[in-house]
C-alpha cells in the first residue's frame, strides 16, 4: 500500500481533482531515491535563486502587493533559499535516517502525503519556495494556497519550478497552486482534503488551519521587542537594529516593533539611531501617525510594508496642522520613525505589531525592568516568538531564555535576519517560526524538513536495563521517608 491510499478522496470538484493529481504524483515520487529527491529539491531551489527569475519574482511581488521593496526581496529570496539548500544538503529523508544500536532503534523516514501550504502576501516568493522545498525533501506533493495579492507571484514561481522539473523528469503535479480567485471556501476545502497543513500569515489563517480537521502547523503572532542594556556598544546595536527594522520595509514578523532601552544606554543609542536615519517624533506627530496607522483601531494597509519616507508623506497629506513638519521629515528620507511609548495594550497601539518601519521606544531603569516591560508587551501580543538582546553580559541572554515566554533569544544580531536562520548563527533557515504554546502553536522550532516527515521506528530487543527501586526512590525516601 502506498502512503496515503486509505484517505484518498474521490474527485468531486476542482479542489478534489487538484488533490487527486497531487496524490498520483506523490505515489510516483515516494519511490525515488535520496539522490533523485535531492535533485528535485535543488531544481526547485534553482527555480527561484537564478538571478533573472529572482528579480522578476521580487518585482512582481512588490507590484502586486504594494508591500516591501524589490532589492530586499531579491536578497531574501536568495539568502533564505540558498541557506535552506545548505541545511538540506546531506540530510537523510529517504529510508533509514538513523540507527541507535544501544537503544535498539532504527528510524525510517516516510512521506506525510499531500501538503497544503498557506502563504502570506508579505513574502509571496520566498515563503512558498521554502515550503515547497521542505515538502519535496520529504517526498511529498504540495499545493500552495497563497494570499489573493500574492497569487500571481506564486503562480510565476511554480511555472519556474515546473520548467526545472521538466529538465529532471519530475512530475509537475508534485507542486501545484490553488486556482484564482483564492477565497476562504476554496482554502478551507484544500486544507480538509490534504494530509498536512502548514500555515504562515495572519492569525485568522492559522486558527482556520488548526480547525480544519487536518494535522496542522501554524505560527504565532509577531511583535518582537529588543532590549538594549547599559553594556551594549551603541553604534553596533544601532547598526543591527536599523538593518533589521528597515529590511523589506519591516514586513517580517521578526522585525523589532519595540525597543526597551535601559536609561543609562538611551542617550547614546538614540543618537546612534538618529545618525543612521531614524527620526524621533514629538507628541503631536505621534498622535497624527497613530490616526494614520490605526484609523478604525485596525492597522491600515496604507502603512504596511511602506518605507518611512512614504509614511511621512502620507502623514503630511492627512495631518493639516503638522503638514510642514511632516514634509520636512519626508525630505530627510528617514529610514525609521520612532515614538516614545510607556503604555501597553489596546489603548496603546504602538505596543503591538506595526509591519512598517515605525519603532516604539520604551525606557527602563535597568535590565530587570527592561525584561519586565518586555513581558508586559508579550502578555498583550507576540508571546512565544523571540526577543532581541544587545548586551556585553552573556548571562543576561540565559536569564531571558529562562524567564520570558519566547522560543528564541537573539543576541547581538540583526533580529529579522537572524531569527529565521543565518549563515552566522546555528538556527535552521526558515520563514515559519513556531512560537510554542505561548503563541498557541504546537511547536517552537524554526520549521524545517523534519516537520514534513512521518518517522517509523523499528524497535529491537536490547539487554534489560531495569533500575532498582533505590536508584529511583532513594533520594525521595532519604528526605521524606517511605510512607
Amino acid at each position: 500500500m502506498t502512503t496515503m491510499e486509505t484517505s484518498t478522496p474521490s474527485p468531486a470538484g476542482p479542489i478534489a481533482e487538484l488533490v487527486a493529481r497531487a496524490r498520483a504524483a506523490q505515489r510516483i515520487y515516494e519511490t525515488w531515491s535520496q539522490e533523485q529527491v535531492d535533485m528535485a529539491v535543488t531544481a526547485a531551489g534553482w527555480a527561484i535563486i537564478e538571478p533573472t527569475r529572482n528579480r522578476e519574482l521580487a518585482e512582481l511581488a512588490v507590484a502586486d502587493t504594494g508591500v516591501g521593496n524589490v532589492e530586499d526581496k531579491v536578497a531574501k529570496n536568495y539568502r533564505k533559499t540558498f541557506g535552506l539548500l545548505r541545511d538540506l544538503k546531506g540530510a537523510r529523508s529517504v529510508g533509514v535516517i538513523a540507527d541507535h544500536p544501544a537503544r535498539g532503534i532504527i528510524e525510517i523516514a516516510r512521506p506525510v502525503g499531500v501538503v497544503c501550504a498557506i502563504t502570506p502576501s508579505t513574502n509571496p516568493g520566498a515563503t512558498p519556495a521554502n515550503k515547497i522545498i521542505n515538502a519535496l525533501k520529504g517526498r511529498n506533493a504540495v499545493i500552495v494556497a497563497p494570499s489573493p495579492k500574492g497569487w500571481s507571484t506564486a503562480a510565476r514561481l511554480i511555472e519556474f519550478i515546473h520548467a526545472q522539473f521538466d529538465r529532471i523528469g519530475a512530475p509537475r503535479d508534485l507542486v501545484q497552486l490553488l486556482p484564482s480567485p483564492v477565497n476562504k471556501q476554496s482554502t478551507a476545502e484544500l486544507m480538509r482534503l490534504c494530509d498536512l497543513v502548514v500555515a504562515t500569515g495572519s492569525q485568522a489563517n492559522v486558527r482556520a488551519a488548526y480547525a480544519s480537521g487536518t494535522p496542522a502547523f501554524g505560527v504565532g503572532a509577531g511583535n518582537v521587542a529588543g532590549i538594549v542594556d547599559e553594556t551594549a556598544d551603541p553604534a553596533l546595536a544601532a547598526d543591527r537594529i536599523v538593518r533589521s527594522k528597515t529590511f523589506d520595509n519591516a514586513t517580517s514578523c521578526s522585525s523589532e516593533n519595540s525597543l526597551v532601552v535601559v536609561d543609562a544606554a538611551r542617550p547614546a543609542l538614540i543618537a546612534a539611531l538618529e545618525a543612521r536615519g531614524a527620526v524621533m517624533l514629538d507628541g503631536p506627530q505621534k498622535a497624527a501617525l497613530q490616526a494614520l496607522m490605526w484609523p478604525e483601531g485596525k492597522l491600515s494597509p496604507a502603512v504596511i510594508g511602506k518605507s518611512a519616507t512614504q509614511i511621512a508623506e502620507r502623514a503630511a497629506e492627512q495631518d493639516a496642522a503638522g503638514r510642514e513638519a511632516w514634509r520636512a521629515i519626508a525630505a530627510r528620507k528617514p529610514r525609521i520613525l520612532m515614538v516614545a511609548e510607556d503604555g501597553v495594550g489596546h489603548e496603546h497601539p504602538y505596543s503591538g505589531e506595526k509591519l512598517s518601519p515605525v519603532l516604539a521606544i520604551y525606557a527602563a531603569r535597568d535590565f530587570e525592568d527592561a525584561a519586565s516591560i518586555v513581558a508586559r508587551i508579550y502578555a498583550y501580543e507576540g508571546a512565544g516568538h523571540s526577543v532581541g538582546l544587545h548586551s556585553a553580559k552573556p548571562e543576561r541572554a540565559l536569564t531571558l531564555g529562562l524567564t520570558l515566554p519566547v522560543s528564541r533569544v537573539i543576541v547581538d544580531q540583526a533580529h529579522c535576519i537572524a531569527t529565521g536562520g543565518s549563515f552566522d548563527n546555528g538556527l535552521p533557515f526558515s520563514l515559519s517560526m513556531g512560537c510554542g504554546t505561548w503563541g498557541k502553536n504546537n511547536f517552537s522550532d524554526n520549521m524545517n524538513y523534519r516537520h514534513y516527515l512521518n518517522i517509523t521506528r523499528v524497535s529491537r530487543p536490547i539487554p534489560e536495563q531495569m533500575p532498582g527501586e533505590e536508584e529511583i526512590f532513594g533520594a525521595f525516601f532519604a528526605q521524606h521517608g517511605a510512607a
